[in-house]
């Protein structure tokens, strides 16, 4: 029997100071920790911090996109070089894996790409992932590391997803860590505070809400620090952080690609009789559809939204954007098949 997938992701505050200087210290207690769980898991190391060592290279930074994907060119090898000098003390050679939008949306990429990650573990190989800033289209980006993580926890149907942040864990409106969420709720979001790193793109809201995806699709996920002599083992015993409990999911492996993976180009808004079919595994018909947003073709992802519900799941489509709108008052009109739809 394989060994269960452990993806760790690292935030930017996490492993640098505050002027963006990667710490060895950490690196080294990272390395030693990932080093011990090997024999367990399979592990996939997210790690942020390119952009954030990479910066001070770049004369009068503003943080320009521009900007921003230089630093990351500069800092990736750096981050890389560092990685490579402290797991080999344990023997562990490592690997930089640079991946963009589109190695998800694609599933035969994506297949390729899991390909290369079994071969890594074959051979006991850790994959250092990161965004390849350099060559990323601004429109098809990682929104950040912690969907990057996400998608790799899906993706490779991970037991566990652990989010290292520079807080601790998700703490309630007294700042006290909650150490058990079973589900993220209206009361478990109004704890949310809206600071962020000045060093990194995320927040406790974008942790939160790929924190949901990642339970709606049966991975449990431990939002925690590095403080400690192992962090990562204290967290999956559940004694460092907080631990967000899976929900039961039979989706296929082609369903949860589906769910995390495919680009969204566009929204399409059901009235609440087609929310209430789709969500009995029904086909969407364009009498359900209220309103189109964005520009899509046939066979493209759109994002599933209720009236007054938000996002409910995606869909391949099997009409455009324009042939939707044409057909809207059209009975018996297929705008997604039951069989490419995924409900949150």
């Amino acid at each position: 029997m394989q060994k269960p997938v452990l993806v760790i992701k690292l935030g930017t505050a996490v492993i640098t100071d505050n002027k963006g200087v990667i710490s060895q210290a950490i690196i080294r207690k990272v390395a030693a920790e990932i080093a011990a769980l090997s024999g367990r898991y399979r592990i996939v190391l997210v790690s942020s911090g390119a952009v954030g060592s990479g910066k001070s290279f770049i004369k009068q930074y503003k943080g320009t996109i521009t900007e921003r994907k230089a630093a990351a060119a500069v800092g990736n090898p750096l981050l890389i070089q560092l990685y490579q000098k402290h797991f080999s003390a344990f023997d562990i050679p490592v690997a930089q894996a640079l991946c963009e939008r589109y190695h998800f949306s694609n599933r035969p990429q994506f297949l390729q790409l899991k390909e290369t990650f079994e071969t890594f573990w074959q051979n006991s190989i850790i994959p250092i992932v990161n965004e390849n800033d350099l060559v990323s289209n601004v429109e098809l980006k990682f929104s950040d590391n912690d969907e990057l993580a996400t998608l790799m926890a899906i993706g490779f149907d991970a037991e566990a997803l652990i989010i290292c942040t520079s807080v601790g864990g998700f703490m309630d409106q007294e700042k006290k860590i909650i150490p058990v969420v079973n589900r993220i709720d209206n009361t478990i979001l109004g704890c949310v505070s809206t600071d962020k790193s000045s060093l990194g793109l995320g927040g406790m809201t974008s942790k939160l809400t790929f924190t949901r995806l990642a339970n709606s699709l049966g991975i449990q996920v431990i939002i925690c620090g590095l403080k400690g002599d192992a962090p990562f083992h204290a967290a999956l015993d559940g004694g460092n952080g907080t631990l967000f409990r899976p929900q039961a999911s039979n989706l296929k492996a082609r369903q949860k690609w589906l769910a995390s993976g495919s680009i969204t180009l566009g929204s399409i808004t059901v009235d609440k009789g087609a929310a209430k079919a789709l969500h009995q595994r029904r086909s969407l018909l364009t009498v359900g559809i209220s309103e189109v947003q964005g520009k899509f073709e046939a066979g493209e992802v759109v994002q599933l939204m209720e009236e007054g519900a938000g996002i409910i799941g995606v869909a391949k489509v099997k009409l455009g954007t324009a042939a939707i709108r044409e057909n809207l008052s059209t009975k018996n009109v297929v705008a997604a098949h039951a069989d490419d739809i995924v409900i949150f």
